[in-house]
């Protein structure tokens, strides 16, 4: 596709002002901006090429996508270029009316939809001969409003994941246009566990030994095998417990073990202490296997209670953190990003979301630290460091602030914040000096007073590589500071960072 009709309306007054009404596609609105900074949750350019009189703006994505953000928070992709996209509103005046539609709900209501819209859309201004000089002009084809609603629907599911608006302060997500069904997370999270699977079953003696020897394949065919399970699987899941000890303690060894109980035959009883011995993890995170000797009824009670309690046949049960993990696994970045962006969005929207099932007065707030670590591990800081941001404010305790507010503190330096850095190091020096509990009173001699210390220091070496001498200054008089209250164990392994770090500065000041 191209954006041949783009450049046409910007060469041809005529056809620009057609374009602009009756069709609302107006090219003027380009040099206004949107509502609201915006920009991509991938990160892509996003050039605006036209807007519409709602406040509504048409956006050109890289691959040439367009994509249209209105002015109450919601976005889509309505077209795989300008020129598709230009079909669309020409030959779909109203298109929005039409965003509902798909080609499931067949040509006469599709159809009688599109009449009664064009109908009241004649009673205040003609579009008929308009349409026509537009399409002949740019040289778009006559398609079928059934086809063209097809196209809308097929852009509109290509949004996400590669095409998730944000507001560019805030960060939050906008709404998608439609409200169109799509595939949840864990089917393409898990479509290459289910398709090793099903070559384990039928023999392949090349995945047989492939799967095993590779973690993430593993990890995903035995979540497959979790939710479908098959009688015939008991040797293919005894295969995979034995590799996945290899990767110690991991939930996917847990099911694995539990997936082999549940057929309550003793004989497995071995393995199942086997694999228990691999390491000091492993021993403690099975601890619970009935011992040696124990019957049937103990093996398969113990496998029942674990599966009932942390696994189940249903994929949309698993907690959130399981499919993202196993998407950024496999390379899936976008999809896990946004999942993860849209889970933040809802618990800074409501963080009534946090509260405890079993206690509603306290809020479970490690689910944002995992939010941040899994958008730092997507690449994503910006996003990581809203949800940290949010998570240190919610911290009662001293040691919990202050380790909040260290990692608060790295990825402000990471993402280039290094003046919110620096204040938020200063937040956490306040607390040293006044924790208000005991629960810090240990801080110089563990290994979180030595990580303080560094932090600062490493703040220290990004103020100074950034030209910021003064205040690489004054942190490193912080940082020098701490040292001086570590521990002799603590400080030992700081200070040749701390000489290194004063060097620095003394080159740049």
């Amino acid at each position: 596709m191209t954006d041949h009709a783009l450049w046409l309306l910007r060469q041809d007054a005529r056809l620009a002002e057609l374009a602009t009404f009756p069709f609302n596609f107006d090219l003027a609105r380009a040099d206004h901006d949107h509502v609201e900074p915006v920009r991509l949750a991938s990160g892509g350019p996003l050039e605006a090429v036209a807007g519409d009189d709602t406040g509504g703006t048409y956006f050109v994505c890289a691959d040439g996508s367009v994509l249209y953000a209105d002015s109450e928070g919601s976005a889509g992709i309505i077209g795989s270029s300008v020129d598709e996209a230009l079909e669309i509103l020409i030959g779909l005046p109203g298109w929005h009316d039409y965003m509902d539609l798909s080609p499931e709900d067949g040509e006469k209501t599709i159809l009688a939809r599109i009449a009664e819209i064009e109908d009241e859309i004649r009673e205040d201004y003609s579009i008929d001969a308009e349409r026509a000089e537009l399409r002949t002009a740019l040289g778009l084809p006559e398609r079928s409003p059934v086809e063209l609603v097809g196209l809308l629907h097929a852009a509109l599911l290509r949004t996400e994941p590669d095409f998730l608006l944000l507001n560019g302060e805030e960060l939050c997500a906008y709404d998608l246009l439609d409200r169109h069904p799509r595939p949840p997370l864990w089917e393409p999270v898990l479509a290459q566990g289910r398709a090793d699977l099903a070559l384990l079953r039928a023999g392949d003696r090349a995945v047989w030994d492939a799967v095993p020897e590779d973690p993430v394949r593993r990890r995903l065919a035995l979540r497959a095998a979790q939710f479908d399970r098959v009688e015939g699987d008991h040797g293919l899941l005894r295969h995979l417990m034995r590799h996945e000890a290899s990767s110690s303690m991991t939930d996917e060894l847990r099911l694995a073990a539990v997936l082999v109980g549940l057929r309550g035959d003793v004989s497995d009883l071995p393995l199942l202490h086997e694999v228990r011995e691999t390491d000091y993890d492993t021993h403690c995170g099975l601890s619970e296997i009935p011992q040696p000797g124990a019957g049937a009824a103990e093996l398969l009670r113990w496998a029942q209670e674990l599966d009932d309690s942390l696994f189940g046949t249903d994929p949309a049960d698993e907690p959130l953190c399981t499919w993202t993990e196993l998407a950024l696994d496999q390379g899936m970045t976008e999809i896990a990003r946004v999942a993860l962006i849209r889970r933040l969005d809802e618990i800074v929207m409501d963080q009534g979301t946090l509260r405890r099932a079993g206690d509603p007065k306290r809020l479970e707030t490690s689910r944002l630290s995992s939010l941040a670590r899994e958008l730092e591990r997507a690449g994503d800081l910006l996003q990581a460091l809203r949800a940290q941001r949010l998570y240190a404010t919610l911290q009662d305790t001293a040691w919990d602030r202050v380790s909040a507010r260290l990692t608060q503190a790295r990825l402000e330096r990471g993402s280039g914040q290094l003046p919110y850095a620096a204040s938020t190091l200063r937040s956490l020096r306040d607390i040293l000096a006044d924790p208000g509990d005991d629960s810090f009173r240990h801080w110089r001699g563990v290994n979180l007073g030595r990580f303080i210390a560094e932090e600062h220091y490493a703040l220290t070496r990004a103020l100074a590589d950034a030209g910021l001498p003064a205040d690489a200054r004054t942190v490193l008089t912080a940082a020098d500071a701490i040292l001086g209250e570590l521990s002799e164990n603590a400080a030992n392994g700081v200070r040749e960072l701390a000489e290194q770090t004063a060097e620095r500065v003394r080159e740049v000041s």
